[in-house]
């Protein structure tokens, strides 16, 4: 059983390296073959330059295709393991044409996993402990009142001046900044065309309290099932957002006007310009924040209130975000080949088992990791 891992950006590397240097047979697929190089050249000569149907003349049933390529490469890459009756591995979100691949994989018996990085990944991992914890306690009652909110954002440990630096591809932040969003308030559903458009304050119960700007992030509505809220359940507030630094919606302004208007070529090069100016230096640290809270209130009063929080920075072992986004990968390609995962597509796995084991690692890679109980 071969890895095939396409892709070795800022956030591939150190999951890579870990399932190279775990033993694994691991063939590398990347579109300038210098950069593969540099990432693991001294694990592995298994190299190649990526190119779909050369790709595809290797794979094997049984072996697993792991995307770490821009979004559009995603659903191709994924056909193409179901034709090969092979593995899909991917950290992004589930696309309607990933989706609508589900029964063709479960017929082959292969897997289609995705939504195992950083946000979407943990988090996902936090809200189903949070979930299955509320559901056990005493405090449990359908007719309580939740409230959900997960935020995760990247940003410098040290701020700079445009309150940001890229730790991930600079067009995908961007195109984010594009996507309308929902999510639900005070009970009722809120749709915003663009993000800067629903700032609030939040205020991050971490071992110094510190206050961010979020936003709502895409389309929340969804992950309400996929978290196994009941549906008879009163929902209040659910949303999945990001988090900035203070001054981020001040810093980028005239960001937000280029992105309303811009084309792809102009996208691109506002993209280039904005990492050549906020990049991050050698060795510099970055940092991530995620909180995931849910709250029950009966007759108006908090009755069980719980908080996950996550803040980690660079170090020797590198950035952050890569860390938080390509070992949840890695892990999956583990659950995979150990058949822990069924058929079909999925997203991080709800299994407490998984879930427990998954976030027990996830310690290991992070600063601070806690779960707050409000009540306590």
């Amino acid at each position: 059983m071969t890895i095939h891992w396409c892709g070795t950006g800022l956030s591939a590397i150190p999951g890579l390296r870990r399932l190279i240097s775990d033993g694994h047979e691991v063939t590398v697929w990347n579109r300038t073959l210098d950069k593969a190089e540099d990432a693991v050249g001294d694990l592995t000569q298994r190299l190649h330059e990526f190119e779909m149907a050369a790709l595809r003349a290797e794979v094997q049933p049984g072996d697993v295709v792991v995307s770490m390529l821009p979004a559009d490469f995603h659903v191709p890459l994924a056909e193409m393991a179901i034709d090969r009756s092979a593995h899909f591995v991917s950290s992004s979100y589930i696309a309607p044409d990933m989706r609508s691949l589900h029964a063709r994989a479960q017929i082959k018996g292969v897997c289609l996993v995705n939504e195992v990085g950083l946000d979407p990944g943990i988090d996902h991992l936090m809200a189903h402990h949070l979930v299955a914890a509320y559901r056990s306690s005493a405090a449990y009652d359908p007719a309580n009142a939740l409230s959900f909110t997960s935020y995760c954002g990247g940003v410098p440990k040290h701020p700079n001046a445009f309150r940001y630096k890229f730790s991930w591809a600079p067009v995908g932040v961007l195109k984010a900044l594009r996507s309308p969003s929902r999510s639900i308030r005070a009970f009722s559903e809120l749709e915003v065309a663009r993000p800067w458009d629903a700032l609030s304050r939040y205020d991050a119960p971490l071992p110094v309290p510190e206050s961010f700007e979020v936003y709502p992030n895409r389309d929340s509505l969804p992950f309400i099932e996929q978290y196994h809220f009941d549906p008879t359940w009163k929902v209040k507030t659910f949303v999945r957002g990001t988090l900035r630094l203070n001054g981020w919606s001040e810093a980028w302004a005239p960001i937000f006007d280029a992105v309303e208007t811009a084309d792809d070529a102009a996208l691109n090069a506002l993209a280039q310009r904005l990492l050549a100016e906020n990049a991050y230096e050698e060795e510099e640290p970055d940092r991530v924040v995620m909180c995931v809270s849910l709250l029950a209130e009966a007759e108006g009063r908090p009755a069980w209130h719980r908080t996950y929080v996550m803040d980690a920075h660079g170090d020797a072992r590198g950035t952050a975000m890569a860390r938080l986004v390509s070992h949840p990968v890695s892990w999956a390609v583990d659950a995979v080949m150990l058949r822990q995962i069924p058929p079909g597509v999925s997203a991080a796995p709800s299994d407490p088992k998984l879930v427990s084991e998954w976030l027990g690692r996830v310690e290991t890679l992070a600063q601070t990791l806690m779960v707050v109980d409000h009540l306590a």
